[in-house]
């Protein structure tokens, strides 16, 4: 592995550089074709930058009822920067929490912070005090920016936490009536930016806590753009017409890539809903014509049958899936009604975005694609020996980006001889198409059998008595574990024992036998995180 050099720190404050983990246990990263400046700031590169090159009348954000330009987006948040720093006292290195809905204004607040230096922490609305606790805890935040609606348990946070001293409202609506508005109102439009180095930390995601207890990971500037000039360029082909809208949180890399980095790094326009349900996606889409869509299967679902009952979402190239695994059925729905295939993709928080995906001209369902360019993949064994094609094994990725916990004992598990191991069950085919089969603790191992999880759900969404469905191992004593479906049923569906054995006979005509699901739970929702990840564990745990 190269020695890693670090670039000098434009951070007054060091934490994060400070609790980076040990160069021995970082990723092996291949930079190549990736050449950024020593000094880069990614805030400057999608406003400022942008306005340079012409785009400054050209539409940024759409959201609560109003459209900006990337002139008016640049004189915002540099109007934000100097408020954060002049009021404020924010020092290059400060963590900063963000805390709101999908809106402009958390996306000014995220772009005003990473401007003047800060490390930004995006947090959902759905979140308590005492998760934010954690969040503030783990990563010694000191200042808060918070949508004036979702004050009271970051004000209930803040009165117990010996890090977080510094709590300020923004408006998310369109008024812009809240103290850190008005702190930045009779700010210059000009602002300095701080001269970080590619190398200084911006971002701390922390993991969805699909599977427990969430990690911080750490992002530099240059990461925020590489994920744009990576996979937004070579697989979507982003252009200056393009209208972005999707579902995932800003609060996760995937929603703060997929609806803000990258329209805003090619001149193109983000929708932003604050309630980013079907119905509401599927309003912006006719009303805007958007090309671009980020959301999870259920929601394309939603989408195909409004498509049957007259919406018109032609106006759409592309449609991206990811967060859950994207069933054969919906592609094949989805390439049947628009002509177009569904890019299914995996990625993930500390890799920071989709680094493995299908293409418009190469692709195939049930299928998760071929690494991004600068990526490579493949499937090792128990003692990390690579695995030929066809047969399953855990994934391992390296490319320009990779996991760096904050303060975490977990890094040496994540990465291994200088691959992040992701933790999913893949298999590669002799084409070098990658197919998912599982995380890796998903599997459910079956009298001697090994059955994914993934391709029962698959079989059981084919039918249309299920609108969704989870499947887990749960224990048996003659079997060791048995394949358990957790499933929500469609709109006029009653649970019975008919239509159990008739859900049971319909897996076992559509994949082997052995694999069909022995108990059925009926149930009216899933726990999903914020993401539409379904939290499988929590089925385990009920059980």
């Amino acid at each position: 592995m190269p020695i890693i050099q670090l670039g000098r720190s434009a951070h007054v404050d060091t934490f994060t550089r400070d609790n980076l983990p040990a160069p021995d246990l970082w990723p092996d990263l291949r930079l190549d074709g990736y050449d950024y400046p020593d000094r880069l700031n990614a805030g400057v590169e999608l406003t400022d930058a942008m306005v340079e090159r012409g785009f400054g009348d050209h539409v940024a954000l759409i959201g609560n009822g109003r459209q900006r330009t990337y002139k008016e987006l640049a004189d915002w948040t540099n109007r934000l920067a100097h408020a954060l720093v002049e009021d404020l006292k924010v020092k290059p290195g400060n963590r900063v929490l963000i805390r709101s809905a999908n809106n402009p204004a958390m996306v000014a607040c995220w772009l005003a912070a990473t401007k003047v230096g800060a490390v930004v922490v995006n947090t959902m609305p759905m979140l308590r005090a005492g998760e934010l606790a954690k969040y503030v805890d783990e990563a010694e935040i000191s200042h808060a920016l918070c949508d004036t609606r979702l004050m009271d348990d970051l004000t209930r946070c803040a009165l117990d936490s010996k890090f977080l001293k510094t709590v300020v409202g923004f408006d998310g609506s369109s008024n812009h009536d809240a103290e850190l508005d008005r702190l930045a109102l009779e700010k210059s439009v000009h602002f300095d930016a701080v001269q970080t180095s590619q190398d200084d930390v911006a971002l701390i995601g922390f993991t969805s806590g699909s599977t427990g207890k969430p990690k911080a990971t750490l992002h530099f500037h240059r990461d925020l753009l590489i994920i744009a000039d990576g996979y937004a360029r070579e697989v979507l082909d982003v252009h200056p017409g393009d209208i972005f809208v999707g579902s995932p949180p800003l609060a996760f890399t995937f929603g703060l890539g997929g609806l803000a980095i990258f329209p805003l790094r090619f001149g193109a326009t983000a929708t932003l809903l604050e309630n980013a349900s079907p119905p509401n996606m599927i309003e912006i889409i006719q009303k805007y014509k958007a090309t671009v869509c980020f959301t999870a299967p259920t929601a394309y679902r939603a989408m195909l049958r409004a498509m049957e009952e007259g919406a018109d979402l032609t106006s759409l190239r592309a449609a991206v899936s990811a967060g859950e695994t994207l069933p054969a059925p919906v592609f094949e729905d989805w390439k049947a009604k628009t002509g177009k295939p569904m890019l299914d993709g995996i990625g993930s928080t500390e890799m920071l975005h989709i680094f493995i995906t299908n293409r418009f001209d190469d692709h195939r369902p049930a299928c998760t694609g071929k690494p991004v360019g600068g990526y490579e993949a493949r499937i090792i064994g128990p003692d990390g020996e690579t695995l030929p094609a066809g047969e399953t094994g855990r994934l391992a990725v390296r490319g320009p980006t990779g996991c760096r916990y904050l303060r975490s004992n977990r890094q040496e598990e994540y990465v291994q001889d200088g691959w992040n191991v992701t933790g999913d069950t893949f298999r590669m085919d002799e084409d070098g198409f990658f197919h998912f089969a599982a995380r890796s603790d998903e599997m459910i191992l079956s009298a001697g059998y090994n059955i994914a999880g993934p391709e029962v759900e698959a079989a059981l969404l084919a039918h249309p008595a299920v609108a969704e469905c989870a499947v887990i191992g749960a224990p048996d004593e003659d079997r060791g574990m048995i394949v358990q479906a957790h499933v929500v049923l469609a709109a006029g569906e009653t649970p019975s024992d008919y239509l159990t054995k008739l859900l049971q006979d319909h897996v076992k005509a559509t994949i082997a036998p052995y694999k069909y699901p022995r108990q059925i739970l009926f149930t009216e929702a899933l726990p999903k995180t914020q993401t539409g990840k379904i939290q499988r564990f929590r089925l385990r745990d009920s059980g």
